[in-house]
C-alpha cells in the first residue's frame, strides 16, 4: 500500500534520514527522555530518544549526536510516547459534525489517523458528497484515510436512497491517493451467494491491491464466514458475541471491537482476548459511530482504550490494538502505527499510561495539539447548495397520513420491531394491537409506537408502515433523517398530530432529529449538510444535542442515545426485523413481509 498520507513520501528524504540518525546533519525535532511504548516488541523502554526530520522518524535510542543549534528539543520528562491512535472504521457524519470540526475534536485525544467509510453522505448525496468529505478532510492534519462506499444503498432492492454504487464507481474512484480501501461490505448475502455485481465490486478493490472491509452481522461463525472471509473480506466491526470476535481471529480476519456513543459491545467482545489468552494481533479497537457530546465528555480512542483497561487488557496491548494493529490490517504499517525508524512521526506524549490522558500530539513531526486544545488554526468550510438543500419530500404530510387501516374487527396481530438498547440488532415479535375505526393505533401499555420511513432524495412520496417497542416513550414523537443507511426521513411516536409536527419540523429546517409532545416541539437538532451533519462546532453541536437528550428523557425514554438505536430500525443489513421506505424487511431471509399476521 503506497502512503500517501505523510508529509514527504520516504524515497524523497530516506537520505535526509540516514544524515540525521548518524548525526551527519541534524535532527527538526527531538523528543528526550520518554518511556517509549514500543508496540513492535509488546514493551516499554525507559529514557528513550526520537530524532525527527521531513515528518519522518530517523532515530529511536539516544539521540543526542542528532542535535544542533536548529533543532526543537523537547524533554519528555519520563512520560509515555505512544503511536498515534489510529480508528480503523469511523462513520464521521454520524458524529454529525463536519469533517474539519471532527478532525478538531479528536486530534487533542490523541487521534491522528481515521479510515473513514463517508456512505452515509453518499447515500444522500452520491459521489459528489464523498468528494466533498474528502476536499473537507484534506484541510485538516488529521489523516482522512479513505474506504469507498460499498453498499449504496445498503441492500439493493430494500430501499430508496439519493444513490447507488456500482463496480464502476469503485474502479473510477479506487486509485485516488485518499483511497485506501472500500468501506464496509454490508451485502454479506450478496458475497456469500456469489452475486456477481457484489463480486465486481469487491473486486475492483483487490485488483487495486487494496483492502475489503467488511460487515458480519449474523452470529454464524461456519461456512457463511469462511465464504464472506475467502471473498477477500479482511476485517469486520460487527462482532458482538467473544466468540464471533474469536471465530473471525482465528479465521485470519481483524475483529474490529466497537465501543461507540451507543453501541457499547467492548465489554463483551474483548473476552476473545481477556478469557481466551490468545495473541491480540488480529484485534483492532474502533469506534464506528460517536456523538459530539462523547468526544467532549469522554474522548475518542483514547476513551476506548481507557474502556479496555477497564475490561482486563494489558495497557500496552491496548494501545497495539489502536496503533499496529489497525496499521497492518490496512497493510499500511511499513509507515504508520508505531514509533520507528523512517516511519511517520506522528506519536503521542502520555503522562499516564493506565488512564491514558494524552498531553501532547504531533503529527508528521508537528506538535498539533497540547492538553486537550488544538494549537493550529484551520480554515473555516463552505457548503454548497445542493449539500445544504436535501429535504425532497414527494408527499403533503398530515395526521391522516400516519392512518393505518385494517380491515380486521376487534384486534388484528402484527410484526413489531423490538430494540435492544445499546446493541444494533433488534428482535422480531407479534403482538396483537386493538382495532378502533377500522384502523391500528400506538398502545403504550404494551411500549408499541407506529413507525413510518419516508423517501426523500428524489420526491417519490413512498413511505413504509411498522410499528417499533422499546423506547418507552409515553407521549409524543420523534423525527430523524439520520437513518442508516438510506436516512430517508423517519417519525415514530405514540399520536398522530405529534408525528406529523416531528415531520414537518425536519423538513423546514433542512433535515436533522427531533422530539415533539403535544404539539411542541422540544429539541430539535436541525442537520442541513445532507440531513446529515452541521458545521457548527462540537461544543455547539453537544449543547444541542444535549437539549434532544432532555427531550427524549420528557417524552419517557431514558435509554443510552436514544436517537443512535432509533436510527438503525431502517438499517436492512441488521437482524430481524426493519422498516424501509419500501416497507418491512425480514432481515434474516431477506425478504419483505406483511404488517398484518394472519391467523
Amino acid at each position: 500500500m503506497i502512503n500517501h498520507f505523510c508529509k514527504k513520501p520516504l524515497w524523497e528524504c530516506s537520505a535526509l534520514l540516514a544524515d540525521v540518525a548518524t548525526g551527519r546533519r541534524p535532527a527538526e525535532l527531538v523528543i528526550r527522555d520518554a518511556k517509549l511504548v514500543n508496540v513492535c516488541t509488546h514493551e516499554i523502554l525507559e529514557h528513550t530518544d526520537v530524532a525527527v526530520h521531513s515528518g519522518r522518524i530517523a532515530l529511536v535510542g539516544d539521540a543526542s549526536h542528532c542535535i544542533g543549534d536548529e533543532t526543537l528539543v523537547i524533554d519528555a520528562a519520563g512520560k509515555y510516547l505512544t503511536p498515534g491512535l489510529l480508528d480503523g472504521h469511523i462513520h464521521v457524519e454520524s458524529s454529525m459534525l463536519s469533517m474539519m470540526e471532527y478532525a478538531k475534536s479528536v486530534i487533542p485525544h490523541g487521534t491522528v489517523g481515521i479510515y473513514y467509510d463517508p456512505h452515509e453522505i453518499c447515500n444522500v448525496l452520491g459521489q459528489k458528497g464523498v468528494e466533498l468529505m474528502e476536499a473537507d478532510g484534506d484541510r485538516t492534519p488529521l489523516k482522512a484515510m479513505l474506504t469507498l462506499p460499498s453498499c449504496v444503498p445498503a441492500v439493493p432492492g430494500f430501499e430508496d436512497s439519493g444513490s447507488e454504487v456500482q463496480a464502476a464507481d469503485i474502479a473510477a474512484a479506487i486509485d485516488r491517493k485518499s483511497v485506501v480501501g472500500l468501506g464496509e461490505m454490508m451485502n454479506f448475502v450478496g458475497i456469500n451467494n456469489s452475486v456477481p455485481a457484489t463480486h465486481a465490486i469487491t473486486g475492483e478493490t483487490l485488483k487495486a491491491g487494496k483492502i475489503v472491509t467488511g460487515h458480519y452481522s449474523i452470529p454464524e461463525t461456519g461456512s457463511g464466514l469462511n465464504a464472506y472471509i475467502s471473498s477477500g473480506v479482511r476485517c469486520c466491526h460487527e462482532s458482538t458475541r467473544a466468540e464471533d470476535a474469536l471465530a473471525k481471529m482465528r479465521l485470519g480476519m481483524y475483529a474490529m471491537l466497537r465501543e461507540g456513543s451507543a453501541w457499547h459491545d467492548l465489554k463483551e467482545v474483548v473476552k476473545s482476548i481477556t478469557e481466551h489468552k490468545i495473541d491480540s494481533r488480529f484485534a483492532v479497537m474502533i469506534s464506528d459511530d460517536t456523538h459530539p457530546f462523547t468526544l467532549l465528555e469522554y474522548g475518542h480512542l483514547d476513551h476506548i482504550i481507557r474502556r479496555a483497561i477497564q475490561e482486563g487488557v494489558d495497557p500496552v496491548t491496548a494501545v497495539q490494538m489502536v496503533t499496529i494493529n489497525c496499521a497492518q490490517c490496512f497493510q499500511m504499517d511499513h509507515e504508520l502505527g508505531s514509533v520507528t525508524p523512517g516511519k511517520c512521526a506522528d506519536f503521542l506524549l502520555v503522562e499516564d499510561l493506565e488512564n491514558f490522558r494524552v498531553n501532547e500530539v504531533f503529527i508528521d513531526g508537528e506538535l498539533v495539539a497540547k492538553d486537550g486544545k488544538m494549537l493550529l488554526e484551520m480554515p473555516a468550510a463552505e457548503y454548497p447548495d445542493w449539500a445544504m438543500n436535501t429535504m425532497h419530500i414527494g408527499e403533503e404530510i398530515t395526521e391522516e397520513t400516519f392512518r393505518i387501516p385494517t380491515d380486521k374487527q376487534d384486534t388484528a396481530k402484527v410484526r413489531v420491531m423490538e430494540i435492544i438498547p445499546a446493541r444494533v440488532s433488534d428482535y422480531e415479535r407479534e403482538i396483537t394491537l386493538q382495532v378502533k375505526d377500522g384502523a391500528l393505533w400506538s398502545d403504550t401499555r404494551q411500549d408499541v409506537l407506529k413507525a413510518f420511513v419516508f423517501e426523500r432524495h428524489n420526491a417519490t412520496g413512498k413511505h413504509g408502515v411498522g410499528f417499533v417497542k422499546g423506547f418507552g416513550i409515553e407521549n409524543g414523537a420523534m423525527a430523524s433523517t439520520v437513518a442508516h443507511d438510506a436516512h430517508n426521513l423517519l417519525v415514530i411516536g405514540t399520536n398522530d398530530a405529534d408525528m406529523a409536527l416531528a415531520a414537518n419540523t425536519l423538513i423546514e429546517c433542512g433535515g436533522g432529529m427531533c422530539a415533539v409532545q403535544n404539539g411542541k416541539v422540544l429539541g430539535c437538532v436541525p442537520l442541513p449538510l445532507a440531513g446529515l451533519m452541521n458545521p457548527l462546532s462540537a461544543e455547539e453541536m453537544s449543547e444541542k444535542v444535549e437539549g434532544l437528550t432532555n427531550a427524549w428523557n420528557t417524552i419517557g425514554c431514558d435509554i443510552v442515545s436514544p436517537f443512535m438505536t432509533m436510527a438503525l430500525i431502517p438499517l436492512a443489513c441488521l437482524p430481524e426485523l426493519r422498516l424501509t421506505d419500501r416497507g418491512l424487511v425480514d432481515c434474516t431471509t431477506f425478504r419483505f413481509v406483511p404488517l398484518e399476521i394472519e391467523e
